[in-house]
Order: structure tokens, then C-alpha cells, then sequence
């Protein structure tokens, strides 16, 4: 860009605007999901097989999942860009600091996808999205000690009711129907639409203005009051808000740093409004077992099969091995591990808002919902708003525009880390052991 065209952006407000607005424009064509999706060839060996022999599934079978852009001048775009930044807000400034490594991370996922099927993606995968190794806050804590401590918690669940049993009885049809009811009364009328879809892996998958809903799955109730507002509230919320900034166009979409905020805010919602539940946290919570698996070596037929024995359909055992090995190395060592940002997401939403409370400042809080972002942008956003650049969430769940609940909450959340939870556990055993 010539410099007499930088020049037409003369305030501030201007130029994060026009920053903001080529961002999008230039990340649009990235698409990681399409790029590793695998078709139903690779379903279909792994059943011929008996689930003994392992599919071919290396670089040259990515080749067949055009990307859809050239990606080295992709690449020289976003160093371009990252020039562009600088020079319009100087190196020192905080927006220009956080597009500067928006547009980075965009040069790592194209790395990333130019390594699919290779150890080199998963080298890639982690630093975008971290591994089940990584620790939370330089702590003891790991993301898979987590998922461990999860583990041997959620198995005592097993088999046992715990309230209404929730039939999955309800045709994708009707599903779409319901979610469209409730998507109208939270968002408003034509804003947001479910719709049926038989390309997608999932249950359900959220776009900018759509929730897909798979068609020819039956669902429970329970699965729809988790699709509402874990795709809904959350998901298409967030990406609404994004678009809905009179400036910061650039939080309507969510680069890899945004993942862990994006779905650890989904479980959260998942949980604050009582409607999740033991097993959904169990396949939630095994994601990260199977990623760790994978990292240490296991191929995709072991991870199948560490699947089968936790009790998982074959259809679930396949599906979700594939979330864990696309993109990677069948044969193990090299997984992508978007997945462990569900937990891992929400330990760190959880603990910004305990944070926040103690410190005296809700008002940060809403802020998690402005559009796609990391939680550490949140007190930058928060500024910025004082300062007129960053509106307000529009679409705010009630919890979140009432914050009375989560200060409470969160207030004696804070004493509960005091507690010696190991004594006080020692002490209700012995009391259960007397009366069960």
C-alpha cells in the first residue's frame, strides 16, 4: 500500500478500522476445518478392516483438499499487514500489539496446513493450541492432571440416574425447529437460523449467523438446551457481537488463540445454566486423554480402541478419533489438539472471573462475550471501550447481564481453594461408609 493511501486514515478510530476491517478480509479464505476433514473412504477402510489395519492417510492425501488460496502470498499478505500496523500505529501500540499477533497466527495455521500429515503439524497444532502437558498459570496443574482427576471423578458416574432421563427421540427436524424458536426469542427475528446439514462431523457446528444441526440424528431434550446456548448464546453470540462492532470488525472472526476462551465460555454456559451433565463432561473430558495418547505415540486404531473400552458406539469411537488424528500422523506421535480447549478454557474463563470479582472489577466480565478473543484481551478491550473504540456485547446471556449470581458465586469460590479438601473428604468417607 502506497503511503498518500495510508494517509486517508487520519484519526485513530480511522485507522483501527481500516486495520480491523483488512484482517478480515485477508483471513477469509483460511479455512483449517476443510483443509484436514477427512471423507468417508477413511470410515469405510477402517470398518472393511475390522478395525485392524490402518488407513492411508498421509501429505498426499491432504492434496486432495484444495486450501482455496496461494499459500505463500497469503503469507506475504499478512507480513505485509503486520508492516501496515506498525507503520499506521507505531510499534508501541496496544491494538496495533494484539493485530500484529492475530495476523502471525494466521501465518502459523498456514504453516500448519502446508504440514498436514506430517510431524510438523503437530508442532504447529500446539503452539496455536497448546498440548494436554502444558501447565495452567506456571502452576503444578496440568491441562491432563485435569483431565485425570476428571476422569476417576466422572467414572463413579457411571450407570447411575441422576434426574429425568432424557430420551433421544427428537428428529433433527424438529430440533431445527425448536432451536429457530428460541434462537428468535434470544437474538431477535431472521437474525440467527438452525438448519440441517449432512457434511459436518459433529452434532452441531456454528457458523456466523447458523447453527448446523446433522441431519439424520435423533436428539434429546437435553441436547437441545446444550445446542442453544453452547452454539447459540456462545458461539453464534460471540461471532454476532463481533460483527455487530461499530469498529473492531476483527473480533467477528476467531483465530486459534481465540479457541480455549471460545469453547471453555461454551461449557461454562454448559454448566451455569444447569444443563450439563456427567457423560457430556465425560466426552468433553476425554478429548484430552485421547489427545495425550496420540502425543505419546498411539495410532489411530489404539485410540479407537482406548475409545471402545470407555464404553463409546463405534460410530462415536470413529468420530472421535477423527477429531483427534485429522490433519496429523495416523500412526501417532503428531495429533491436532484443538480439543483440549474445551477444559482447558474453562479453568482459565473461570478463574479471569473469580479474578475479576476479587479484584473489584465485574465489569470486565461481560467483555468475554465482545466477540472472538483471548481472555487475556479482555482488560485491553475493556479500555478501549472507555475510550469509544470497543461497544458493549449486544447478545449477553442473563447471567452475564445480571452479574448479581456469578459475584456471589464466584466470591465464595474464592474461600473454597482455602479448604483442605483432602481432609474433609477423609471425613465424609468415613461417614459414608457407615450409612451405604
Amino acid at each position: 500500500m502506497h503511503n498518500n493511501e495510508l494517509m486517508v486514515w487520519t484519526t485513530y478510530k480511522e485507522k483501527i478500522a481500516h486495520l480491523s476491517q483488512k484482517i478480515v478480509q485477508i483471513q477469509r479464505p483460511i479455512r483449517i476445518i476443510d483443509a484436514i476433514k477427512w471423507d468417508h473412504s477413511i470410515e469405510e477402510e477402517l470398518r472393511n478392516s475390522q478395525f485392524r489395519s490402518m488407513p492411508k492417510i498421509g501429505p498426499e492425501y491432504y492434496l486432495r483438499n484444495e486450501l482455496g488460496f496461494e499459500p505463500q502470498t497469503k503469507i506475504e499478505d499478512l507480513q505485509a499487514f503486520v508492516k501496515e500496523i506498525e507503520y499506521t500505529l507505531g510499534p508501541s501500540d496496544e491494538i496495533g500489539k494484539l493485530l500484529k499477533t492475530v495476523a502471525e497466527e494466521y501465518i502459523t495455521v498456514i504453516q500448519m496446513l502446508l504440514a498436514r500429515g506430517t510431524k510438523r503439524f503437530w508442532e504447529h497444532s500446539r503452539k496455536l493450541y497448546g498440548s494436554p502437558k502444558d501447565r495452567f498459570y506456571d502452576d503444578s496443574n496440568t491441562i491432563l492432571s485435569l483431565g485425570q482427576l476428571l476422569y476417576s471423578i466422572l467414572s463413579g458416574f457411571d450407570g447411575k440416574n441422576l434426574g429425568t432421563d432424557y430420551p433421544q427421540d427428537i428428529e433433527a427436524e424438529q430440533t431445527v425447529e425448536i432451536l429457530n424458536e428460541r434462537f428468535t426469542s434470544y437474538f431477535g427475528e431472521g437474525v440467527v437460523e438452525a438448519k440441517l446439514s449432512d457434511g459436518i462431523l459433529a452434532d452441531a457446528s456454528a457458523g456466523g449467523d447458523f447453527v448446523k444441526i446433522k441431519q439424520g440424528q435423533k436428539f434429546s431434550l437435553r441436547d437441545i438446551d446444550i445446542m442453544e446456548v453452547h452454539e447459540g448464546w456462545v458461539h453464534v453470540g460471540t461471532t454476532q457481537n463481533g460483527h455487530l462492532q461499530h469498529i473492531a470488525k476483527w473480533l467477528s472472526k476467531g483465530p486459534p488463540r481465540c479457541s480455549a476462551t471460545q469453547e471453555g465460555l461454551a461449557v461454562i454456559m454448559e454448566i451455569f445454566t444447569f444443563r450439563s451433565y456427567p457423560k457430556r463432561v465425560r466426552h468433553i473430558n476425554d478429548r484430552i486423554l485421547a489427545i495425550d495418547k496420540a502425543e505419546d505415540g498411539a495410532n489411530l486404531l489404539e485410540v479407537i480402541e482406548f475409545y471402545r473400552t470407555e464404553g463409546y458406539s463405534e460410530d462415536d469411537c470413529i468420530a472421535n478419533a477423527k477429531r483427534v488424528f485429522r490433519g496429523g500422523v495416523a500412526e501417532g506421535g503428531a495429533p491436532y489438539t484443538k480439543d483440549i480447549s474445551y477444559c482447558r478454557g474453562f479453568i482459565e474463563n473461570y478463574n479471569f472471573m473469580r479474578a475479576a470479582i476479587r479484584a473489584g472489577a465485574p465489569d470486565l466480565i461481560p467483555f468475554l462475550f465482545a466477540g472472538k478473543l483471548n481472555v487475556e484481551d479482555v482488560p485491553l478491550l475493556y479500555q478501549k471501550h472507555k475510550e469509544g473504540i470497543i461497544d458493549m456485547p449486544r447478545h449477553l446471556p442473563p447471567q452475564f447481564s445480571d452479574l448479581n449470581g456469578i459475584a456471589v458465586w464466584m466470591s465464595f469460590s474464592s474461600f473454597l481453594n482455602l479448604v483442605d479438601l483432602k481432609r474433609i473428604q477423609e471425613h465424609y468417607n468415613k461417614l459414608f461408609q457407615a450409612f451405604l
